[in-house]
């Protein structure tokens, strides 16, 4: 696990400060201040300024960097009319089958363009994903409703926009939080490995049924989860009646709190249309103007293919230990007592990525979704290098274990939990995804609906199978049930700041380290005036 000692509230301000002073070095060593561009837009202007050519990518012209730097400009800009912002006769994308659905509704333009609960419901992708920086998760007032952009216009007047049905803050939609994204490339990938797994199982117990000619019960385990088994027949037909957490196609989703997205791909797409109405071009056509609101190709391929690197490469997150001597061994004990009373069970601390190589597109994605066969050379990343880092490091065998504490596996969670009416692609309402917790503690509050503000509270809301670790958690002494707490505390997103080694401890005080970066920032500004100096005599020249 990437860990790391620090008092962050001197070195993020002192950090800053440095990075004040090298901006202003490059402003003095420009010489003027930037100006507009030749081709700047003078009045009202698109925020995607040019589209990334998917064909670009796969003759390899565009390199990594760049791809991604494209990427960051999607996630953060502040969509508008003149990008195609809005759906006036298209909802959301729903899944059956494994096919993407595309529903229709009533067209509804200016001032009803915009709706907090049945969408679109954003402008930038930063609205819900910035706690505790880009790339992580949101509070409760971005909260967003699933399932309400079934309804034309919520107005909960029971009129055409209700669908003519009297709906309240429960029904009209699954109340959820926004989680983050940060290492989502790496869930990616133990998703399609344990996707593969089970297929694997699937297929050797259907040979086997075929060649006995007999029925084959086979235990589907992967990275030693159990999804319970499944039981094939001689015809090449399976029974499921025994298959736990998982859809009857083996496949796993790992993104979305009920488990219902494959790849970051088929979120993106997805979320661009839900929140924003900005329609990629593989799932609505190509010059197509699906939603009727006078453009196209609102977001091309290579566009998609940008905002997903973007995502796959944004850094693990890790554990940052206190320095209080105290506190860490609350957060040893705490560690042990979270194994000891089966919190370990379902929230695993580990699971072991076989090969780090993320390649886009998935071969899992859904039909209306780029495919590994639409591109004649799949974009591969090397995710123990690629990106700011913290890196996740290769063991000796070229694995890399992932300190992701979840299953990837759908839980009955009890009665608590089963707050919400609408059904999410067949999902039992009691039934979620186990939480990942790495990183968990930067992005309060918790639970699927930002409920808990407090993680015991999170805990003691437990239930179903987690009912009896939530009891024996409740069980502990008040210093027992501190320890686990300060333990969870621990699982953050890592500082910006950090570098990239693996074992991130540092054996220094935050003063002393904000004292540091000080005295560097001094150092700076002299360089700054007699950088200044220089290029003021030079010109006088």
């Amino acid at each position: 696990m990437l860990f790391i000692n620090v008092n962050t509230g001197n070195q993020v301000w002192a950090v800053t400060f440095v990075n004040i002073i090298a901006i202003g070095l490059v402003a003095c060593a420009s010489g003027e201040a930037p100006g507009p561009s030749k081709d700047q837009i003078i009045g009202d202007s698109p925020a995607i300024s040019g589209h990334t050519s998917q064909q670009q990518i796969n003759e390899g012209k565009l390199p990594l960097e760049e791809i991604v730097r494209r990427g960051e400009m999607l996630f953060t800009a502040s969509f508008n009319t003149l990008d195609g912002a809005g759906r006036p006769e298209t909802a959301d994308i729903d899944r059956k089958n494994n096919i993407s659905i595309i529903n229709t509704r009533p067209r509804h333009e200016f001032p009803d363009n915009f709706n907090r609960i049945s969408g679109p419901d954003a402008n930038t992708c930063l609205e819900c994903h910035t706690l505790p920086r880009m790339g992580g998760g949101g509070g409760n007032s971005t909260n967003v409703f699933v399932l309400a952009d079934r309804l034309a216009f919520a107005n909960f007047d029971g009129g055409p926009g209700d669908n003519n049905q009297t709906h309240t803050l429960r029904t009209v939609g699954d109340e959820r939080n926004s989680l983050g994204m940060f290492g989502s490339g790496w869930i990616e990938l133990l998703a399609r490995e344990m996707t593969v797994d089970l297929k694997s199982a699937a297929e050797e117990a259907i040979n086997e049924a075929k060649r006995t000619r007999g029925n084959v019960a086979k235990d589907l385990v992967t990275k030693g989860i159990s999804f319970g088994r499944i039981t094939a027949r001689p015809d090449a037909t399976l029974d499921f009646s025994e298959l736990e957490g998982v859809d009857n196609d083996l496949v796993i989703r790992p993104f979305q709190q009920k488990g219902v997205i494959v790849s970051l791909r088929e979120f993106t797409v997805k979320a661009m249309n839900s929140h924003f109405g900005i329609q990629a071009s593989e799932q609505f056509r190509d010059g197509v103007d699906f939603d009727r609101d006078g453009y196209f190709d609102e977001l091309t391929r290579g566009d998609v293919t940008a905002l997903v690197l973007f995502q796959a490469i944004l850094p693990a997150p890790g554990q940052v230990l206190p320095d209080n001597p105290e506190a860490r061994t609350a957060v040893k004990n705490g560690r042990e007592l979270f194994s000891t009373i089966g919190c370990g069970v379902c929230h695993v601390p580990e699971l072991r990525v076989n090969n780090p190589i993320f390649s886009e597109p998935s071969p899992f994605n859904p039909r209306g979704k780029l495919q590994p066969s639409d591109v004649n050379n799949p974009f591969k990343v090397d995710l123990t290098m690629a990106g700011p880092g913290p890196h996740l490091k290769r063991e000796p065998d070229g694995s890399v274990l992932v300190p992701v504490f979840t299953d990837l596996k759908r839980h009955k969670m009890g009665s608590l939990l089963n707050n919400e009416t609408l059904v999410q692609d067949g999902v039992p309402t009691d039934e979620w995804l186990t939480r990942k917790l790495w990183g968990f503690a930067s992005e309060p509050p918790f639970l699927h609906h930002g409920r808990a503000t407090l993680i015991s509270e999170a805990i003691l809301a437990h239930g179903g199978e987690a009912q009896i670790s939530r009891d024996r958690f409740n069980a502990l002494t008040d210093k027992q049930k501190d320890s686990v707490v300060e333990f969870l505390k621990t699982l953050q997103i890592l500082p910006a700041e950090a570098n990239t080694t693996t074992k991130l401890e540092k054996h220094h005080t935050g003063t002393d380290a904000g004292f540091m970066v000080i005295i560097g920032g001094l150092v700076w500004l002299i360089l700054l005036m007699l950088a200044c100096g220089i290029i003021v005599i030079l010109r006088r020249r």
